[in-house]
């Protein structure tokens, strides 16, 4: 393998961490004896244009410096090519990276773990979702958290995290069932009425909100919450039980496994990994070891 690494890098992730993690996470890599090459766009197609041409390139390994925006551009470069896929995850949500069990926001020793990962070959066949030409690596979500996305993408004020709490209070003033329409492997259609549907192929969205707490990355399958028609205080009881991912016990809230999910719904935009998919219908494909991660070298069996 050759010693040229690819660090792909968004100076804007973090409100401007990804800038200042670049440099510590170079300087481990260089000092553990491997070339490394920036790869920088001015806007996400380039910066998608130029990482895709690293990795036809040759390169030793795609190594995303920002969020989990970043690291989706990234998996759609490495997905399906052998190129191994490093993580130094300094963004806001980073539920990819927490998702493989990888260093949050410590530059120096998610490039330490990606450098002893890339010395000793270890890697870790990661599963994908699949939708369209589309890859992504943590949750596909429609419905109330599409729509607070929606809300908050359109808003000017406040900036952060901030601005998405007001969204989602926004949205429990109008807040009204969905119906949908869903399809599960060859199985047969299911129509009824609910709050949201959440495709897991990881567990998290929005920074650790554990939405679908039973999925793995290595399973071939998605774990699918849905969230069944109720009220504003009833899912105000729900929600946040979710960073513990203890709502799945709420008899409003029902789990499913599937390797494919058809989701019809109108007026609703899907939302992976944080960006817009485009409004449903949306087929979604769970493609086992999609991708190899760098991670940490497997425990030794007892």
């Amino acid at each position: 393998m050759t010693n040229e690494i690819s660090l792909f890098v968004n100076p804007t992730a973090g409100r401007g961490r990804g800038a200042g993690a670049a440099l510590p996470a170079a300087r481990v890599l260089r000092d553990a004896g491997y070339v490394v090459r920036s790869v920088v766009g001015t806007d996400a197609a380039d910066a998608l244009r130029r990482a895709r041409e690293a990795v036809a390139a040759g390169t030793g390994a795609l190594v995303a410096v920002g969020g989990d925006g970043m690291t989706s551009l990234a998996l759609q470069a490495t997905a399906g090519t052998g190129t191994p896929l490093g993580m130094v995850a300094i963004g806001t949500g980073n539920d990819i990276a927490r998702a493989c069990g990888l260093p949050l926001r410590d530059p120096v020793a998610a490039a330490r773990l990606i450098a002893e990962a890339l010395k000793g070959g270890h890697t870790r066949a990661v599963d994908l979702g699949r939708t369209g030409r589309t890859w992504f690596g943590s949750v596909l979500a429609s419905g109330f958290d599409s729509r607070v996305n929606d809300r908050g993408n359109r808003m000017r004020w406040p900036a952060g995290r901030l601005r998405y709490d007001l969204a989602m209070l926004a949205e429990l003033a109008g807040l009204r069932p969905i119906p949908y329409r869903l399809r599960l492997d060859d199985g047969p259609w299911q129509e009824f009425e609910a709050v949201l549907v959440a495709v897991g192929n990881g567990q998290s969205y929005g920074g650790g909100m554990r939405i679908c707490p039973g999925a793995r990355l290595d399973d071939g399958r998605f774990d699918i919450t849905v969230v069944e028609a109720c009220g504003r205080a009833t899912l105000l009881r729900v929600f946040p039980r979710v960073y513990r991912g203890t709502h799945t016990g709420h008899p409003r809230v029902s789990v499913l496994r599937a390797a494919r999910v058809v989701l019809q719904a109108d007026g609703v935009t899907g939302y992976a990994d944080g960006e817009p998919l485009g409004p449903l219908p949306l087929t979604a494909e769970c493609v086992p070891a999609a991708v190899q991660v760098l991670a940490p070298a497997p425990e030794p069996s007892p």
